[in-house]
């Protein structure tokens, strides 16, 4: 499917990517600062499960459907900006004490357990960015060779290869965030974290809502 040669360069893409600061990066860390490697873990588990789908939708050509559709597309990202935007005016809001984002995911979960919350949160936070599943229709097929006859089943493959490959990165943010959060400095500064990423959502938000729709 892959040569070796390409499948290296190919996971150092993802990690060079997976290292780029976003929604999913923020929440992330933001977990682990508040919920300790649990928290970090699970909201790994939710992106994770969010980037599946997205790759089961590129991979049945469903993204496709994306890029045509301008309806669908605006529909879905207006739909993820406002959810981004949501979370961050609500994290402004906060005075530094609950746990607000935490209060943010319980409304959207239904207030199951407190894995389960930070999950989907994390599902969330990625399910509802069609940027995403743009990105895979974009970025993978450039490592798919020509010869392949089974371009489905290779792009899936490739996805999933991504979506794990990502899971070094990720953990890295988890343990050096419950790393920090055990610092001398972490109660204090924990009260800014909440306004810090509150301004970040809110600016994710803004740049989903005001992206254009990749032409076909």
């Amino acid at each position: 499917m892959i040569e070796p040669s390409q499948l290296l360069l190919f996971m150092l893409a993802g990690w060079v990517l997976n290292l780029t600061p976003g929604p999913d990066v923020l929440y992330i860390i933001s977990r682990s600062l508040r919920g300790g490697r649990r928290a970090g873990f699970a909201a790994i588990a939710g992106i994770s499960a969010g980037c599946l789908v997205h790759v089961t939708l590129a991979s049945l050509g469903l993204g496709v459907l994306l890029t045509t559709s301008a309806t669908l597309f605006t529909a879905i990202k207006w739909i993820g900006a406002a959810y981004l935007l949501w979370v961050g005016v609500r994290l402004l809001r906060s005075k530094g004490g609950p746990d607000t984002l935490q209060e943010s995911v319980d409304a959207t979960s239904g207030g199951a357990g407190s894995w389960w919350q930070v999950f989907a949160g994390g599902f969330l936070t990625n399910v509802l960015n069609p940027k995403v599943v743009l990105f895979f229709l974009a970025f993978l097929p450039q490592f798919i060779a020509p010869s392949v006859q089974n371009k489905t089943l290779a792009f899936a493959m490739l996805g999933l290869i991504f979506t794990v490959n990502a899971l070094p990165i990720t953990t890295m943010y988890v343990l050096l965030a419950d790393r920090m959060r055990t610092s001398r400095w972490a109660a204090r500064g924990m009260q800014w974290l909440d306004k810090v990423a509150g301004v970040l959502f809110i600016g994710f938000g803004v740049r989903l809502a005001m992206s254009a729709r990749p032409m076909p």
